[in-house]
């Protein structure tokens, strides 16, 4: 079985694949101040609820933003699943090409995105990843990564407001019953949701603008489904996109 890590600023997604089955996926939160044991031991628990040893794991595939727990997870692997992991950059095969100024300079869960997108809904196709940041990736048909753009994700602008104000209150990131909030909580909540819709519809726009009015639009990370039934532009939600770009990429590099 492969074992694939998505290693967010926010969360650690892992799914488990059984040959081109998705077995299982699970997070955990990414923390750098956890020992590799600590994280071993979590990872091991969680398998076991879905009938999965950790003797099961013979392979792995990582991408990571975090380079502390990179390592941590990597001597992990190593340590605890007897496997030395395929950790995703630039220079690994994708199927993709880079067309960043600075290819060393784009992270890897942005690469193995565009890249999943590519192979999963052909180009020219458009990624919006909902995540600490909401990052988008623009993808030529004939499979170019030309880059995008990152923005703060909606957790970061809530806690922003909150931070950065003395009357608005923390809120929970759910659909408000109208765009017209008649509190503080749901004004808040209006324009996160409503505000980010509207957002992403002029993004792909203009990104569509850009590599061709046919491009696919595709919705993955943590708000996806949230904002994307107000956003009437993507073709489908993915939550599992960044995991199921690991196993695609780890076949094509062994």
């Amino acid at each position: 079985m492969l074992l694939a890590i998505d290693i967010g600023n926010t969360n650690v997604k892992l799914g488990v694949f059984n040959s081109q089955i998705l077995a299982c996926s699970l997070r955990v939160a990414t923390d750098p101040s956890r020992l590799a044991d600590d994280y071993a031991t979590s990872i091991r628990s969680i398998l076991r609820l879905h009938n999965i040893q950790a003797s099961d794991i013979t392979n792995a595939a990582m991408c990571s933003v975090v380079p502390p727990v990179t390592s941590m997870f990597r001597s992990m692997l190593q340590k605890d699943f007897h496997c030395d992991p395929l950790i995703v950059s630039a220079e690994v095969r994708t199927r993709t090409s880079i067309g960043y100024e600075n290819p060393m300079q784009l992270g890897a869960d942005r690469i193995v995105a565009a890249a999943a997108a590519y192979h999963l809904y052909g180009g020219p196709v458009i990624v919006v990843d909902f995540g600490t940041a909401v990052k988008f990736e623009a993808v030529t048909r004939d499979g170019e990564h030309q880059g995008g753009a990152i923005l703060p994700g909606l957790r970061v602008a809530a806690d922003s407001l909150f931070r950065g104000s003395s009357q608005l209150r923390r809120v929970d990131i759910v659909r408000p019953p109208s765009p017209i909030g008649r509190n503080v909580t749901a004004s808040i909540q209006a324009g996160l949701v409503y505000g980010y819709a509207s957002m992403v519809e002029g993004m792909v726009a203009r990104l569509r603008g850009e590599i061709g009015q046919n491009a696919k639009a595709i919705a993955t990370g943590g708000q996806a489904a949230l904002i994307a039934a107000e956003a009437k532009v993507f073709h489908a939600v993915n939550p599992d996109l960044t995991i199921q770009g690991l196993r695609f990429i780890y076949d094509l590099n062994t």
